[in-house]
């Protein structure tokens, strides 16, 4: 049975800009992950003997939205897919086209960078990866961690954490969903009407990362943070009226994140543990990251969404392939990124280079050989497209998100 909501106005066109800044995002998640190799506070599976504390910074700069946004994407993406399957058809899928990429992911490609971890951090670690693939396994529940629900001595879900929120996220929303959908057409009117509120959104944030902690291994974020920005983008982001809003407000709204961003800059630098402690300036440094979360979003997809060319004007055609290429890979290539790009910081940490050097030939040998996995043994057949979470035509869009 199809979602019953009531219609508002929206766009029904698939936007096309955000399937590029989601695969964008990914792919810098290439350029980031190799960046941790040389951060002096992260830790990394594989370090670089000589580190710079300017990763640190520029690691800042895309941890504040990029995580966020792909969440945000992923609530969008959920609406549209309940508008055509229901909440049953909905769930279903999801558990398919997230479910079996995270076992099937957990089973062969999390237990290296943890093996490769044990191997550089001791040269005298010579367990074979047989063996060690056996103790990775060896898991117990854990319900406490929800829902993150098996715990180990060496296993993780590593950087498939994105998936495991985003599959609870989708089971979570598939029961109210028609509820929350029938009350976002409220909001929006009120949005609509005084486009100041949008700032609205960055106050629940903020409380969330203040009071429940920032969490490293979630890239900065509280997890519960991540479920309000797939929430606000299944209930607010596809509105005609939030959209206008959002364009309209953009760059204020970008000159106020920023702010706000540098503001975090010396609870980040100095003082105590601004991720967990309870001091006044922790708790104002983590909500303010919050709130500079959500402003960062909102400025973003404002200035996607303005017109860029002559009203009718169309891209490109030799621009699209690239753009759908790069979108169906999307999930794979997040699958992918994590193992390959440590197994490459394993090789190349002991070269006797410059981090420049070292960083350059992690980010592109990494992203070589996921594209070459991705276009000769994963999109080529039907089985390994089931596998990493794809349609079965090659046409079509391939991530859930």
């Amino acid at each position: 049975m199809k979602n019953s909501e009531p219609e508002r106005p929206a766009s029904a066109r698939r936007r096309g800009e955000l399937d590029t800044l989601r695969a964008l995002v990914v792919l810098g998640l290439v350029f980031f992950h190799a960046a941790l190799v040389f951060d002096p506070d992260d830790d990394f599976y594989v370090k670089n003997a000589e580190t710079t504390g300017a990763i640190t910074v520029l690691a800042g700069f895309g941890v504040v939205w990029a995580m966020p946004m792909l969440f945000l994407v992923a609530g969008l993406g959920a609406r549209h897919s309940i508008r055509r399957r229901g909440p049953g058809g909905f769930a279903r899928e999801r558990l398919l086209r997230l479910g079996v990429p995270l076992v099937f992911a957990t089973l062969t490609l999390l237990p290296l960078p943890q093996w490769l971890r044990l191997r550089a951090a001791d040269p005298g670690y010579h367990e074979s990866y047989g063996r060690f693939w056996l103790r990775f396994l060896t898991v117990h529940p854990d319900p406490a961690d929800f829902p993150f629900v098996l715990e180990g001595r060496h296993f993780e879900t590593g950087h498939l954490w994105f998936v495991v929120l985003l599959l609870a996220f989708c089971l979570l929303l598939a029961p109210v969903a028609a509820v929350l959908g029938a009350g976002s057409g409220r909001a929006a009117t009120a949005l609509g009407r005084r486009p100041g509120l949008l700032l609205l959104p960055a106050l629940p944030l903020a409380a969330i990362n203040a009071l429940l902690g920032m969490e490293e291994g979630f890239a900065g974020w509280n997890r519960w943070a991540y479920l309000l920005f797939f929430l606000y983008g299944y209930a607010l982001a596809d509105d005609e009226r939030i959209r206008a809003a959002m364009r309209r407000l953009a760059v204020p709204v970008g000159v106020l994140g920023l702010a706000l961003f540098a503001g975090t800059a010396p609870g980040f630098v100095a003082g105590d543990d601004p991720f967990t402690a309870w001091t006044p300036f922790a708790l104002s440094t983590r909500a303010m990251f919050g709130a500079a979360g959500w402003c960062w979003v909102v400025a973003i997809l404002g200035l996607l969404d303005r017109p860029r060319a002559h009203p009718g004007a169309r891209p490109a055609r030799r621009d699209r392939p690239v753009w759908e290429y790069l979108t169906a890979a999307a999930l794979p290539l997040y699958v992918l990124h994590q193992p390959v790009v440590v197994a490459f910081a394993y090789g190349v940490v002991g070269w006797s280079a410059p981090i420049a050097v070292k960083y350059a030939a992690i980010v592109a040998g990494s992203l070589v050989v996921i594209l070459v996995v991705y276009e000769y043994a994963i999109r080529r057949t039907r089985v390994t497209r089931f596998l990493f979470g794809m349609r079965s035509g090659k046409g079509r869009h391939g991530m859930t998100v």
